[in-house]
């Protein structure tokens, strides 16, 4: 049924048959057999549900916010394309802040390429493509549900700090972290700049779930979940730093400020996330999840959600959007997901003996500075065969 979608450039078409004013192949079917009134009406009830089936779970092929990161300083509203007309008010409206979103996307999507450097698909971008990711962001599986979090929450992460940075004209330190508070270890003064999450959420909320809200169909709710899943994975992470005052630094007071941690932890959380990320479907009334397996536990508001599974990505397929594992480097002595065996799919790999120069006995000199020597060391690197011709069906 996915497959029934048609894509024309960056738009989304569900379009009747050219020149159709109804349904005009029911009664084309009709006149086959005996005229019916109860017959035409069954299948036109049958035509109708299908099409809304199909509306709803329609995939889109479509440029992204995301390709405002491959932009850097030529952030130009109106030549970004994919934006919707709210994404293009707020970028019109406040360039400082998109700057900091094409920034934190470069950010984001090294982070994606990080949790998945050792794995088969390994969150891969294509260049001058306004989609970044291709046609893999069609199929509504695990990992689109981890780009879609993990892009939501790099855009909370950019914008809260270009605002405790001072980068931004419409925000600074968190305003309502003022006065005394207490925590487990005591009283405190709030000082310091306390980064502003809660605009950084806000305003990411309005930008990223602006297009999804465009729609209304089973991916669009899929994408506003992980979209809410990564916002808060970001303020998950908030901590609570101090600088102490007193005699001899006793910590008699305390200043203190809420800061976000590394962008890791975030990265971290939501890629534990995708491995326990449960499959669901579209409820009766369309307006939330059921779960896929009722052995499984429910989905709450912060487990990722997926509808499909995934391809195995070990060929290339440009339908599916797989680049394959043909050539990429593997671990000959690991045995979890980077190993040669779980890595090239059973193909086998190639071994080539390469040189490396490496800093050596290093030794520090009195003062200030560390001498080392060049040390030549011979390694193997081992890489995926490519597929016989035979398994090559998908790549044309």
């Amino acid at each position: 049924m996915f497959g029934l979608s048609k894509v024309q450039g960056s738009s989304r078409i569900y379009s009747k048959p050219r020149g159709s004013t109804g349904a005009p192949g029911l009664r084309h079917l009709s006149r086959t057999g005996a005229p019916s009134s109860e017959g035409s009406n069954a299948t036109s009830r049958l035509y109708v549900a299908f099409i809304i089936l199909l509306l709803m779970l329609t995939p889109r092929v479509d440029s992204s916010w995301w390709y405002i990161g491959a932009l850097g300083a030529r952030v130009i509203c109106d030549n970004i394309p994919g934006l919707v007309n709210r994404q293009r008010q707020l970028c019109q409206k406040h360039p400082d802040i998109m700057q900091s979103i094409g920034e934190g996307a470069k950010e984001w999507i090294r982070e994606c390429q990080h949790q998945f450097r050792h794995h088969r698909w390994n969150c891969s971008t294509l260049d001058r493509d306004h989609t970044v990711f291709g046609r893999v962001m069609l199929r509504s599986s695990r990992e689109a549900a981890f780009v879609y979090a993990i892009s939501s929450a790099g855009v909370v992460y950019a914008i809260t700090r270009a605002c405790s940075q001072g980068e931004l004209k419409t925000c600074n330190c968190d305003p309502h972290k003022r006065g005394r508070a207490r925590d487990d270890r005591g009283d405190f003064d709030w000082g310091g700049c306390s980064d502003n999450i809660n605009y950084g959420i806000k305003f990411a909320k309005d930008f990223v779930d602006a297009k999804e809200k465009t729609v209304k169909d089973a991916r669009a709710l899929m994408n506003l979940h992980n979209n809410r899943c990564g916002r808060m994975a970001v303020k998950r992470f908030m901590k609570l730093e101090c600088k102490c005052h007193g005699v001899s630094g006793s910590c008699t007071l305390r200043t203190c400020w809420l800061a976000m941690s590394d962008f890791r932890k975030t990265g971290d959380y939501l890629r534990k996330k995708y491995n326990g990320a449960i499959e669901v479907t579209m409820n009766q009334d369309g307006t939330g999840f059921t779960v896929s397996n009722k052995d499984f536990r429910k989905a709450t508001k912060n487990e990722l959600v997926y509808f499909e599974n995934s391809p195995d990505y070990c060929l290339m397929d440009k339908a599916a959007g797989s680049l394959g594992t043909a050539g990429r480097v593997c671990n000959k002595s690991s045995r979890g997901t980077d190993s040669c065996e779980v890595m090239c799919c059973g193909r086998g790999y190639d071994t080539t003996r390469v040189k490396r120069v490496t800093k050596c006995e290093c030794k520090f000199k009195w003062c200030c500075a560390v001498e080392c020597k060049d040390c030549e060391e011979t390694v193997d690197i081992h890489t995926c065969k490519a597929p016989p011709r035979t398994e090559r069906g998908h790549q044309t």
